[in-house]
């Protein structure tokens, strides 16, 4: 039983932090579209370039964080389900742009390795977390 209060535990962080770094991008890109653009050294030189970047990164960025906090709340293995989703595709993108266009540079590969641990992760939290049970549901 101490045990899985743990996982749930580290579930909820787990769910939690990476919501808090989506945030953190979200926030970057409603106020100023070109410092997220400016990590992998890309110019916005139009208002639609900046409207796109606020657009999928501060609109969608903001729309993944509340999910990722309702699911936290209410159906915590379901929040599990979707990072594994979110990270395995975000590296599985960083992986077919290697096979495509080449390598990466210094961030792309950083990233990819970042990506495929918070995968790695969801899954093990998937696979070890048990939906508590209720008093009424245990009798």
């Amino acid at each position: 039983m101490k045990t899985q209060k743990i996982i749930s535990v580290c579930a909820t962080g787990f769910i939690l932090l990476s919501a808090l770094s989506l945030l953190m991008v979200s926030v970057m890109a409603f106020a100023d579209p070109q410092s997220v653009m400016d990590l992998v050294q890309v110019q916005l030189t139009s208002p639609d370039a900046s409207s796109s970047i606020r657009g999928v990164y501060g609109g969608v960025g903001a729309t993944l964080v509340i999910s990722l906090l309702y699911l936290m709340r209410y159906y915590t293995q379901k929040g599990l389900l979707f990072l594994c989703l979110l990270w395995g595709f975000y590296a599985l993108s960083r992986t077919i742009t290697i096979f495509v266009e080449g390598a990466l540079g210094a961030f792309g590969k950083q990233w990819l390795v970042t990506e495929s641990v918070l995968f790695l992760l969801a899954l093990v939290l998937v696979l070890l977390y048990r939906k508590p049970v209720s008093t009424k549901e245990a009798f």
